[in-house]
């Protein structure tokens, strides 16, 4: 495998990193308490990939499994112990711990451990998974065919 082609063709590069504080406050909180830090969008990496940072409390949360069709959906632990559904079985991870599921590859998470827990997720290509977790509380207000509507515009299908 080789690196993909150019996309910058500049001769003195660019000074166009980005920085975020560690206590900038979360984009997203839901009436859970848990929280969503949008550290690298699909639209800031020009679709490249997008990379979040989950923070749940200890009450029960996660979604079921699910597959994606066109994203990879990746998963690294920072703190406390997610349990992490890869297909086959539930793995009790903890921090340190990886998880990558291609695209296709059935997936789910969830905080079961009574404790909080962090993760980060990354998402390749960069899709705009932003208004994917912003609609999910609002998924109860909308009819069956809304819903389904919702996740196929979402790129989530469920088990």
């Amino acid at each position: 495998m080789s690196y993909p082609p150019p996309t910058y063709h500049g001769e003195g590069g660019e000074l166009s990193a980005t920085y975020r504080p560690a206590d900038t406050e979360p984009e997203l909180t839901y009436a859970s308490g848990n929280t969503v830090h949008y550290l690298a969008t699909g639209a800031s990496t020009n679709g490249q990939f997008g990379l979040y940072r989950w923070v749940m409390g200890p009450k029960p949360s996660g979604p079921d499994p699910h597959f994606h069709r066109s994203i990879s959906e990746s998963f690294y632990i920072l703190s406390g112990s997610v349990r992490i559904y890869d297909g086959r079985r539930w793995i009790d991870t903890e921090p340190g711990d990886f998880v990558h599921v291609p695209e296709g590859g059935v997936h789910a998470f969830r905080n079961e451990s009574g404790e909080p827990a962090e993760m980060l997720l990354h998402f390749a290509p960069g899709a705009p998974r932003e208004a994917y977790f912003e609609g999910l509380p609002h998924l109860s207000s909308l009819t069956d065919d809304e819903r389904a509507a919702f996740m196929l515009e979402h790129d989530t299908f469920w088990i």
